[in-house]
Order: C-alpha cells, then structure tokens, then sequence
C-alpha cells in the first residue's frame, strides 16, 4: 500500500473513532444532566423532614430575589409569638380549609378550573410553604406538577401547626420582606405577637399582592378585602383548631 493510502486509512480511521466517541459523550452529558435533575427534585424529600424541627435557614424565593439585588429583611419567630388574629386571618383569606385537607384542597381545585381545564388558583398553605422553601414564583405547569406531590408529603410528615409556622415565617409581605414579624415592624412597628385584628387583616389582605399593596396605608380595594377578612377571622372558630391551641 502506497504511504498516500495509508495516510487516508489513518485519516478514515481517526474520523471513525471522533464519530464513534461523540455518541458516547453525548450519552455521558445526558446522563449527568439527569443525575443532577434527580437529585434536585429528590433534595426537597430529604430535607422537609429536617425542618420538622429546624428552622429554615432560607428560602428559594429568597434565593432568586437576592440574585436579582434585593436585599433581604427576615426575623424567625415561633407561632407563639404572633398574634392569634393574624393567625386566624391568614387562614381564612389563603386557605379556609386548611385544617381538612391533607396539603391540596381538592374541592377548591374543581371550583378553579376553568371551561378550558386550566387551573387558577386554588393554592393552599402547604403548596405555598413548599413552592417559597424549594421553588419559585410564577404560573407555571412544570412548577405546579413538582409542588403538588410536595405539598402532599409535607403534609404527611410535618404537622399544620408546623406548616403555618413555617409559612408566616418565610412568605414575602413586601420587596424582599419576608415572614410575619419583619411585615408587622416594616408596617406597623410592631412586633408580630402585639398586631391588632385589623392590622393582621391588613396584612393577610396584601398576601395576594404584596408589592403593590400596602398594608399600612391601603387603598379603597385593599381596605374593604381587610374588612371581609376581620369579619371572617372573628367568626372562624374551629376553622383554625389545628393550628390555635
């Protein structure tokens, strides 16, 4: 054989053994990239039962907020001391079945959807608690499907009590304002355990919209929302029995 075809052998060979290699890296990328999706949706299982009995030291949302430059203002504080108003109010405006549902008020999802089966609404407590801890904000079908099985194994292992608390703790009551008693001193310099009837309906009135709603000084809107709310929570009894001793 002639060194020219040789050179052409080696050269077919070589090209051979690049399209032979690309495959398998490609097999190689993929399967690393499904490894890491694995375990970032399996992190959450691991780590709610830890928060069973530690405080969470940040949130997603908290997360994503501080890489976009907004600074963070949180104080944890147990459910002892909040105000039993706000309590009561937050759960009658967020999620008024809270203490029946085992983390997805199936009643309220049939009410939401729509003639064209998309789904508004109908987010409870837990699925709020878990979409702050490990998700992110926004409407999104993908977001949906990973907070449902979430807010059913919350549910499962952590109690109500814990799951409220949790939730007035880390929810974001203003631009980067996060949990009840960084909310009340922010508004009302107050602290969360001193916050009267209507100042804790004032603050569950703006969960829905808390950057453009302002507690201490609200609009017409946001006024008459507290008030239905005030009356709600005085008359909410045992609606609140499995968070309030």
């Amino acid at each position: 054989m002639s060194e020219r075809g040789a050179a052409l052998d080696d050269a077919s060979d070589r090209k051979e053994r690049r399209s032979r290699r690309k495959p398998s890296r490609l097999r190689r990328t993929l399967r690393r990239v499904f490894v890491v999706a694995i375990i970032l949706v399996a992190l959450p299982y691991l780590i709610l039962p830890i928060y069973a009995a530690v405080n969470p030291p940040v949130s997603a949302v908290m997360v994503w907020k501080l890489f976009g430059g907004v600074p963070m203002t949180r104080s944890w504080v147990d459910l002892d001391q909040m105000s039993p108003h706000l309590v009561r109010a937050v759960l009658v405006s967020e999620d008024g079945r809270f203490c029946t549902h085992r983390g997805i008020d199936w009643v309220e999802v049939q009410k939401a959807l729509d003639d064209d089966g998309r789904l508004r609404g109908a987010s409870t407590i837990t699925m709020q608690t878990v979409k702050n801890l490990f998700l992110w904000s926004g409407r999104s079908w993908v977001r949906k499907a990973l907070e449902a099985p979430l807010a059913l194994y919350a549910d499962l292992i952590l109690s109500k009590r814990r799951i409220m608390e949790i939730y007035l703790n880390v929810v974001e009551w203003d631009s980067g304002v996060y949990g009840a008693e960084a909310a009340a001193r922010s508004y009302f310099g107050s602290s969360a355990a001193r916050l009267s009837r209507a100042q804790a309906a004032r603050l569950a009135a703006i969960l829905p919209a808390p950057i453009v709603r302002d507690a201490a000084n609200p609009g017409r809107t946001t006024a008459r929302i507290a008030g239905r709310i005030a009356t709600r929570a005085a008359h909410s009894g045992a609606a609140a029995a499995c968070v309030l001793n």
